[in-house]
């Protein structure tokens, strides 16, 4: 497929990936909207564009409320009509601990990693099947694969959404659209920078968006990256439980 003439939507696009991928569809002749619960960041970097030739619409959203989403979907549709590519991106991750464990840390991650999508895709859903065509695709991450230690809520929200995409893909198919699930690994953003662990293999931002770019440009039924990761990844998961806890200690 092609993004030109496309209309596009990037959630979480104040910085990190969501923020590199704008900066490379806004060279694009295309209808452009970048979301974030701290909008004016985007104005200021979408200010700075020396080559900008998409039109772009900024709106301020939260994913992880509903109402909030339902909005912002108004608007697009008013501004721009139909989304033809959504790219949800949104997402955060923070390390927790028995010391500090918290319901309403857990609550924040699922509701943004997990949720926030859902939130979109209810949204998007009566429009491409009416149209019968459309490209969702989420952005979960290579830790889907087992609870990490430190990053279980986070982790856990990844593999709800990893899983709930597979299965939607399957179901979308029959009705024209195309359901693409994007899995990172380490990516240098300000979430990766609070990390305090080693992060192998890791990627820049711009990197990271030119692989997602690419892949659902060929349509790919799953994004996955770097392929050191990736293979790392696979490797993790196919520990016996008991050799996994015995490594992770």
């Amino acid at each position: 497929m092609t993004f030109e003439k496309k209309t596009i939507l990037v959630t979480g696009a104040s910085s990190g990936i969501g923020k590199a991928i704008g900066e490379k569809l806004a060279q694009i002749d295309c209808n452009l909207i970048l979301t974030a619960r701290q909008n004016e960041k985007i104005e200021n970097w979408v200010s700075q564009l020396n080559n900008k030739n998409a039109r772009v619409l900024i709106l301020k959203n939260d994913v992880t409320d509903k109402q909030n989403v339902a909005e912002a979907f108004a608007k697009i549709g008013e501004t721009f009509g139909n989304i033809d590519v959504a790219i949800l991106n949104s997402g955060i991750g923070k390390s927790v601990s028995p010391q500090n464990f918290s319901s309403l840390v857990a609550e924040e991650i699922i509701n943004t990693n997990f949720l926030g999508v859902i939130y979109w895709i209810e949204q998007l859903l009566p429009q491409m099947l009416k149209n019968e065509k459309g490209v969702i695709a989420p952005v979960s991450s290579l830790a889907d694969n087992r609870g990490y230690s430190g990053s279980g809520f986070y982790c856990a929200s990844k593999a709800a959404l990893s899983i709930f995409t597979e299965g939607l893909a399957i179901d979308l198919a029959k009705f024209g659209i195309k359901v693409i699930t994007i899995k990172p690994g380490f990516v240098k953003t300000p979430m990766t920078d609070q990390n305090k662990f080693k992060m192998p293999f890791m990627i820049s931002a711009e990197k990271a968006a030119d692989k997602i770019i690419n892949g659902i440009k060929n349509e790919n039924n799953i994004v996955q990256f770097p392929f050191p990761t990736v293979l790392g990844a696979k490797f993790i998961g196919m520990f016996p439980n008991w050799l996994y806890r015995l490594i992770s200690k």
